[in-house]
């Protein structure tokens, strides 16, 4: 960063964990500052606990008492003399209250300002900015409420399907599709207390449910000066309740007339309530290709990387860049996309089992590698996985020419991803990206709802892999009968060659 030395800034507190934690980690040293790591009492041999430069408890395991306890981390960033915190992704990175509370304290929050993150960070209050542009909206509620009659009420005047989301954050959380009326009282309960839970605000809403649409978002990114960029879009419309596991750009459901369109409103979007860092501005693409804006996510994506991979920009550095007042140095005219991305996120969870969690220690991991192979990681061989947070553990993200390279790509890397210990996703993202319709390109949210309602892992090979080590292991001669080796060991002095101690004046 240009402006480094005379900005006097020197550590950025990280108010998050795992592999979002550590990749602004590496962002923050290419530009030459110190990353200082939060973790709760759960996470203290985390990852990147052991990756930053340094690390303090932030408290107990329940996000509420440590990752959402914001007085104890703007505590925590004036102890270490931070300048700067970055909240990555979930958590408190949508919430204005938060980014306010950075402002009193003179310290830089590395996304929007707590005016613009109020407007877009409240679902219900973008939607309403947005109207006045005449940018097409989905029929929604204006503002959350917490009386049922007026839901009632809302519900009865749209028609069902209905879709209830929480009016801060992200990520699925809270999300329910309501079907008919017997089911709103009981469905917004269990909303509002998730909610709650993931971003410490139980507002919720409710908007019309469009059947079997694409979810396209445009990423843009815009400085403190009115210059506002778009680099092009991704397609997230494979979804497990709501939350994307797996990514790719460019959108097969695109040309290029329609991309443009879509970027210069997604521009449109962030010029009217007046953002300013990078965010993403999220639309549904109907089966006629008519769009309709969704929300803005005031925030680091976490499919981030695939934008970054084939345009060649680093977004979590131009963020930092921003935050710092730099102007941005891309030009829309000059931005391209260079072949094809796809990301696949693993999670600890169980498919078959409706995909709850598997949280546990992680006895034995290896991550593939091999050209236009990318994993951002926060897990090693040994780790524990706590119960307390999500479940991701890591994204791997494959890049080449084209899609269907990249998505063969892909396959083979996730064969050989391998994690022991506890359950993951990996097989049922192979049968995914496997299955002929994606290798269609005719996607929709309701796509694993569709060919994947009940899945079941193969176990075609168990018995071959049962009768192969019971071989294996009547073939390995016993212990007792093994020649005792003895084995040669050196030491460092040994390996240096001659040396002697030598004794200098002072």
């Amino acid at each position: 960063m240009r402006n480094a030395n005379q900005s006097g800034m020197k550590k950025i507190l990280i108010a998050n964990r795992g592999e979002i934690a550590i990749r602004v980690m590496r962002a923050c040293r290419e530009l030459g500052f110190s990353p200082i790591a939060i973790y709760s009492e759960a996470d203290k041999e985390a990852l990147h606990v052991k990756f930053a430069d340094d690390a303090i408890c932030i408290g107990p395991p329940p996000p509420i008492e440590s990752y959402l306890n914001m007085d104890a981390i703007i505590s925590c960033a004036k102890k270490v003399g931070a300048e700067a915190i970055h909240p990555g992704y979930g958590f408190l990175a949508e919430n204005p209250e938060f980014a306010k509370k950075c402002e009193d304290a003179g310290i830089i929050f590395v996304g929007p300002n707590s005016k613009a993150l109020e407007l877009v960070g409240d679902k219900i209050a973008a939607r309403n900015t947005i109207k006045k542009e005449n940018i097409p909206i989905i029929p929604g509620m204006e503002k959350p409420e917490k009386d049922f009659n007026k839901f009632k009420k809302f519900a009865r005047e749209a028609g069902f399907p209905l879709l209830l989301k929480a009016a801060l954050g992200g990520g699925g959380k809270g999300m329910h599709i309501i079907r008919e009326e017997s089911e709103l009282e009981q469905t917004i309960n269990i909303g509002m207390r998730e909610a709650k839970s993931a971003f410490g605000d139980d507002s919720v809403y409710l908007e019309k449910y469009i059947e079997k649409p694409r979810h396209v978002e445009i990423q843009v990114l815009a400085d403190n000066y009115g210059n506002v960029i778009h680099l092009f879009e991704r397609e997230c419309s494979i979804q497990r309740r709501y939350q994307k596991i797996i990514e790719e750009t460019p959108s097969t459901a695109l040309d290029d007339e329609l991309r443009r369109k879509m970027g210069e409103t997604a521009k449109k979007v962030m010029k009217a309530v007046g953002y300013t860092n990078a965010g993403t501005v999220e639309f549904l693409l109907d089966k006629n290709k008519n769009f309709y804006f969704l929300e803005v996510n005031a925030r680091i994506q976490v499919e981030h990387p695939v934008t970054e991979l084939v345009t060649g920009v680093d977004l979590v550095r131009q963020q930092l860049l921003i935050a710092f007042g730099e102007k941005l140095s891309l030009k829309q005219d000059e931005l391209t996309q260079d072949g094809h991305a796809i990301e696949a996120r693993i999670y600890a969870e169980s498919p078959e089992e409706n995909f709850i969690p598997s949280p546990g220690k992680i006895i034995f991991l290896k991550e593939p590698q091999g050209p236009g192979v990318r994993v951002d990681s926060g897990i090693y061989s040994g780790c524990d996985v706590p119960p307390y947070y999500d479940p991701i553990l890591s994204k791997l993200i494959v890049w080449a020419e084209t899609r269907e390279i990249t998505r063969r790509r892909l396959i083979n890397a996730l064969k050989n991803y391998v994690i022991l210990g506890i359950k993951s996703n990996i097989e049922f993202l192979i049968r995914i990206i496997e299955h002929p319709e994606f290798v269609k390109g005719n996607l929709h949210t309701g796509f694993l709802q569709e060919h994947f309602k009940e899945f079941k892992p193969d176990k075609s090979k168990l018995e071959e892999a049962l009768i192969a080590s019971a071989i294996l292991a009547q073939k390995r001669p016993a212990i007792k009968y093994a020649p005792k080796v003895q084995k040669s060991v050196t030491t460092p002095w040994q390996e240096i060659g001659s040396w002697q101690i030598c004794s200098y004046g002072v």
